[in-house]
């Protein structure tokens, strides 16, 4: 199981997406009733783990659609209040990652880097 999760994780897929590769293809319902462990903690076992986590890369992701089309309709101002709502996210589940570890300390989100951070 260890050297499959690893083969999947080294191919590119996100953690969810082995979650639903080893369901659907290899009929494993739950990971952690086969192994014992989470899919999170091999991940860390077999260090392949990436910088950012996937939920935050998502949100990094769709920061970076919305300041996109911001840049060419400049007065969409839900467009406006959707952005600074996902920021507060993403500010919020940055906390959360500082305080497990899984972040460094000085890691801060910024609008000019969100590009850089989200690939």
């Amino acid at each position: 199981m260890y050297r499959l999760v690893e083969k999947l994780s080294r191919e590119g897929n996100p953690p969810s997406r082995i979650g639903l590769i080893l369901r659907d293809q290899y009929g494993v319902g739950d990971i952690k009733k086969a192994t014992g462990k989470s899919l999170g903690e091999i991940l860390e076992e077999l260090k392949v783990r990436r910088g950012v986590p996937e939920d935050l890369a998502n949100l990094l992701q769709k920061a970076v659609r919305l300041l996109n089309h911001l840049s060419k309709h400049r007065k969409d101002f839900r467009s406006l209040r959707a952005l600074e709502i996902v920021e507060g996210k993403i500010n919020a589940l940055a906390r959360y990652y500082i305080r497990k570890g899984k972040l460094p300390k000085d890691w801060k989100y910024e609008r000019e880097r969100a590009a850089l951070l989200a690939k």
